[in-house]
């Protein structure tokens, strides 16, 4: 009962003695008790106030009824209320505290620009990046609220740009004054003379009055640091440090570092002195390489940009962060313009180039003490080590630039190649030396009992060797390269081998493919440049089919089973130079009977101006030969040169033939002056044959003519029967055993018998023999 009164006592809609009064009313309970004693125990008669009692308790039992009910109502519309306050209660209090946390980091943005600007004017470049930084924490913070949209955000976001922008401006300054450069002026800056007036001058120098000089660099390069800025100042200083000191010692072997300490400022700068060669050793560019590392890292470079949390641990420095800014172009140029060059161009060398790794290796360690470098081996180290395979590959690409170099010169510029020649080939050990001589050691108790089986009839010394002739002095030169890089290839690594036997196959695929190409005007015009390549060819050919074979045992084992050879290059070769011979051929031919087509077929000689044209034809073809001969003479092997010049007469002759054995009608007059043609022909035909200097020498080859010009014979015949009568014709014939039978067909001797003589019957007699 008491926590209902009380709830309704705070309603203030109840007055409590009202309440009490009717409570009171209700306190029946003790009536009814008494009531029950006398009807049971007392045994008295009561029943009329029996059944009065009964009527007060049911309205008494309506009456809490009512109560109840108005309680009931009263707590439900009360308690709602209660709950809806406490609800915006609680809304409230989040609001205010969400506002009291915006205040507060308003707040801290406020003290840290305050202790900002207090760090900054003492210099204390860490601190101020610090607050800087804290209070940007602060405003991602505020600007993170989703629902408080702040006017003033703005205004704050503007604020630290603007004190960032103006830390960073100090510190530039800073910067500035600590790292000086003197830089030659822009346009000059590839120079030997313009490197020379850059100079690097620092301002780090620890003096006696340290904290009145100013703030020491680790300060300053902390604060980049944590302003996120240190890498892009870290680049702009390594790209001149690579530019204007680093690159220039790489590339001029004559610059020296030089360093001044001066009370306030340590100076870099350089020094010009006579190189001693082309490029620097590896050796002297790291040295000097080094010793500017040493200086930065004693003066500038040897700064903690962070504590480490563990002692044990050591902390980023900013020379690691410069080294990973500028290593990867440094270490290219050193390859590129350092070690490139040391890369041995003999065999007999490499074993030299220990010496420049182990340089290259005390290089990476030294720059490794000073935490420009990580612990893993870089580009430069293994490109130092892997020697083997860069001389090689070097080698492989110097010969080849040699051999294209020599495929493009003049190929008129000769040398006469006789059986006797051969190209310089250094001396190589017999590989069955041994064996050979413990076989004689063997045999010789039993020699008195060997029968000699050789046969005593022996080949000349010279009968698988070229035939003299000319060919290029570049390509004797090629085949002198290819015999060196082979012998290179014998006391290399079994890899160095494998790529030196390889570039050497691709000197002749190249020649192949290149000088076809690159000459092809001059080989279709000029006849002796066709025959000097045709020559070239075949030398090389000649000198494929035992390349191979030379080497086969000092080569790698990979290559000495039959892998060493050359021999499948052999018929490409020379198909090129007979082809390219043989366009000539058919150009030369072309031309003989384009001279020969303006004879007007060698019909009606009895009229002049017909006779002086063929006449003309005649001389001009002979003319055409006779220019051949020199060009061709001493250059062609004297074999080729006669079937050449056979070939080309034999052209001229049988056209010759073949007009006049055309002709239907042919006077005693015609016959007379188509014989003395021939006879121009016939005479001054084998003077062209001149293969050699000596005149002396060439009267053999002139006296062999019919050997190499197949139609000479029937040329021959072709004059006695411009000459003879019926009955010497019929002689001539044999019944088709004779002479003139071996050279015409008995059609074309009928032919010619009708043109030259009129029809009588000893003419048909004749023509009746011819069969």
């Amino acid at each position: 009962g008491s926590l209902v009164a009380a709830v309704l006592a705070h309603s203030g809609r109840l007055d409590k003695e009202d309440l009490g009064t009717r409570i009171g009313r209700l306190s029946r309970r003790g009536e009814v008790c008494n009531m029950i004693n006398k009807k049971y125990n007392e045994f008295l008669p009561s029943m009329q106030s029996a059944e009065d009692l009964v009527s007060q308790v049911d309205g008494l039992s309506s009456n809490i009824d009512l109560l109840k009910a108005g309680i009931e109502n009263e707590v439900q519309r009360d308690l709602n209320v209660a709950v809806a306050e406490f609800t915006e209660l609680k809304q409230q209090l989040e609001r205010d505290t969400l506002v009291l946390s915006v205040l507060r980091k308003l707040q801290e943005f406020d003290m840290a620009v305050k202790e900002y600007n207090t760090a900054l004017l003492e210099k204390k470049y860490v601190a101020a990046a610090q607050q800087l930084e804290k209070a940007r924490s602060s405003l991602k913070m505020l600007e993170s609220r989703k629902g408080f949209e702040l006017k003033i955000l703005k205004a704050l976001g503007t604020e630290l740009t603007v004190q960032t922008q103006n830390m960073l401006y100090h510190l530039g300054e800073e910067w500035q004054n600590l790292a000086v450069w003197k830089l030659p002026p822009s346009k000059e800056s590839s120079s030997l003379e313009s490197v020379l007036h850059a100079e690097l001058h620092l301002h780090t120098v620890p003096s006696k009055e340290e904290e009145i000089a100013g703030p020491p660099v680790a300060s300053v390069l902390q604060a980049f640091a944590v302003l996120g800025e240190l890498h892009t100042k870290l680049k702009s200083f390594g790209q001149l440090l690579l530019k204007y000191i680093l690159k220039p010692l790489i590339s001029y072997p004559s610059l020296r570092p030089f360093t001044e300490e001066q009370s306030d400022a340590f100076i870099l700068r350089f020094k010009s002195e006579e190189p001693n060669s082309d490029h620097s050793s590896p050796m002297e560019v790291f040295a000097k390489i080094k010793l500017v590392f040493e200086v930065l890292h004693k003066y500038l470079l040897n700064v903690p940009l962070e504590q480490p949390a563990d002692k044990e641990e050591r902390g980023v420095t900013l020379a690691e962060l410069l080294g990973d800014t500028i290593w990867a172009e440094l270490s290219d140029c050193l390859i590129q313009n350092c070690l490139v060059n040391s890369i041995p161009t003999n065999s007999s060398k490499l074993e030299q180039y220990i010496e420049v790794i182990k340089s290259t290796e005390e290089f990476e360690e030294a720059l490794k003490n000073m935490r420009f470098l990580k612990g893993d081996t870089t580009d430069l180290l293994k490109y130092a080590r892997n020697v083997n395979s860069h001389f090689a590959n070097k080698k492989c690409q110097d010969v080849i630039v040699a051999a294209r170099t020599l495929m493009t010169s003049e190929i008129h510029n000769t040398v006469k190649i006789t059986p006797d020649s051969c190209v310089a080939l250094p001396k190589l050990p017999d590989p069955g030396a041994g064996d050979q001589l413990k076989m004689q050691t063997a045999s010789k108790p039993q020699q008195d009992n060997v029968v000699n089986l050789e046969n005593e009839t022996k080949l000349s010394q010279y009968t698988f060797s070229l035939p003299t002739c000319r060919i290029s002095s570049s390509v004797e030169k090629l085949m002198e390269l290819a015999y060196q890089t082979l012998s290179e290839a014998t006391a290399s690594t079994d890899q160095c081998c494998i790529q030196l036997f390889y570039a050497v196959r691709n000197i002749f695929q190249l020649f192949y493919d290149v000088v076809p190409t690159y000459h092809k005007e001059n080989l279709q015009k000029l006849p002796q440049l066709a025959a000097i390549h045709h020559n070239n060819c075949m030398y090389i050919a000649h000198h494929l089919l035992t390349l191979g074979h030379q080497f086969r045992y000092h080569v790698t084992n990979i290559l000495c089973n039959g892998a060493a050879t050359f021999v499948d290059l052999v018929p490409g070769f020379r198909r090129l130079g007979i082809e390219c011979f043989l366009a000539q051929m058919r150009v030369q031919k072309g031309e003989i009977l384009e001279r020969l087509s303006s004879a007007r077929n060698f019909s009606n000689m009895d009229d002049e101006e017909n006779y002086c044209a063929a006449n003309k034809a005649i001389r001009q073809v002979l003319h055409q030969l006779k220019r051949l001969g020199k060009v061709w003479q001493d250059v062609l092997p004297v074999n080729v040169y006669c079937k050449a010049m056979g070939t080309l007469l034999n052209t001229a002759l049988s056209e010759v033939v073949t007009r006049i054995a055309a002709l239907e009608d042919i006077s005693a007059e015609d016959a007379d002056r188509l014989y003395s043609l021939c006879r121009i022909l016939v005479e001054e035909g084998p003077q062209v044959f001149t293969p050699l200097l000596e005149d002396d020498k060439n009267k053999t080859y002139q006296e062999e003519v019919p050997v190499y010009v197949q139609k000479w014979m029937t040329f021959k015949e072709l004059m006695i029967i411009l000459q003879a009568n019926l009955q010497e014709i019929v002689d001539q014939w044999a019944d088709g055993k004779g002479p003139l039978a071996a050279e015409f067909s008995a059609a074309e001797v009928k032919s010619l018998i009708r043109a030259l003589f009129q029809n009588t019957e000893r003419r048909a007699a004749a023509l009746a023999r011819i069969k």
